[in-house]
């Protein structure tokens, strides 16, 4: 009987890139049998310690110089760099056969600097998936995996009584300013619906929160920084819908298939980002013909050109539902 394939899965971060590389590691399991390893970011393995596909996850710090040894000792058959950078490549010199993830650069620049989009119309979970075609993988056409373990789940009745008869989760961060919603425009959205509300985030957004919690004064519920990622993803599951930047819980939200109303700043769908086999629900919100826009295949701290037209210029009845 053959051996099965022993496969090492590269994707360092951030949380929406992880996520999406979940029917990669779901197809190698199930369609080839494989021993699938996945190495990350220490602050990322809550992301994949629940996934019954892979089978061993390998993390590190600051250095792949922690763990490179590691890696070598496991003498895999493959690895499939999906992260593609300089950092990424110091797996490839270990003398393993490998395949990397075309990140189409030179095609965002062009697009993001003269404004032509030259990109294909494919999303990048089509995108990583063709990075194993070479070892007879298909797309199975499933959804994103996220997977909680019983300790992620939150008795919603311990936030409010209220929420029990339902909510709707509204992800207020985001790595990048340009890809968040000012706080004004938040507040101004959130007393636009009426629902409950739960404001969901890190603990780098509990000001924030708090501000428009405040600041909307009913219906409305800062949970940021109070609770872990996959507790997080919890309240998403269970929420009716979910308002979200381009962020990495728009993705969490797309693998349990809620409807999304995702709000695109200085990036666009059209980097092949939005929500995987999404919700026929789902709701795009972005302002069209803005000749600045994208501006950054990842965002800013700061608007470049100082107006923020891409977010201030969000028509904020929209969000109705």
């Amino acid at each position: 009987m053959q051996k099965p394939l022993k496969i090492l899965v590269v994707r360092f971060s951030s949380i929406g890139d992880i996520v999406l590389t979940s029917p990669v590691v779901r197809c190698l399991k199930k369609q080839l049998g494989a021993e699938v390893h996945f190495i990350t970011k220490s602050a990322y393995i809550c992301i994949l310690q629940n996934n019954p596909h892979i089978d061993k996850i390998h993390t590190f710090n600051f250095s792949l110089q922690e763990v490179i040894k590691d890696i070598k000792n496991e003498k895999f058959d493959w690895i499939i760099d999906l992260h593609h950078n300089f950092r990424s490549s110091q797996l490839k010199r270990i003398g393993v056969k490998s395949k990397s993830f075309h990140k189409l650069n030179s095609k965002k620049f062009i697009f993001t600097k003269f404004g032509i989009n030259l990109l294909p119309k494919l999303h990048i979970v089509d995108r990583y998936l063709h990075t194993i075609s070479h070892l007879g993988v298909k797309n199975d056409n499933l959804e994103l995996d996220y997977f909680l373990s019983n300790k992620d789940e939150i008795d919603i009745s311990e936030i409010d009584k209220s929420l029990e008869n339902g909510y709707i989760t509204f992800a207020i961060g985001g790595h990048h300013n340009t890809k968040i919603l000012p706080s004004e425009k938040i507040i101004s959205i959130c007393k636009k619906i009426d629902r409950n509300i739960i404001l969901i985030g890190g603990k780098e957004d509990w000001e924030r929160g708090k501000l428009i919690s405040n600041s909307v004064g009913k219906n409305i519920f800062n949970t940021c920084g109070n609770f872990t990622i996959n507790q997080s993803a919890y309240l998403v599951k269970n929420s009716e819908y979910i308002i979200t930047h381009d962020t990495g819980m728009m993705h969490i939200a797309a693998a349990y298939k809620i409807k999304i109303i995702s709000v695109w700043g200085n990036t666009v769908p059209d980097f092949g980002m939005s929500p995987y086999l999404p919700n026929v629900e789902n709701k795009t919100i972005q302002v069209e013909n803005l000749s600045c826009r994208p501006c950054s295949k990842i965002g800013f701290q700061n608007c470049p050109k100082g107006h923020f037209k891409c977010m201030n210029l969000i028509d904020e009845n929209l969000f109705i539902e």
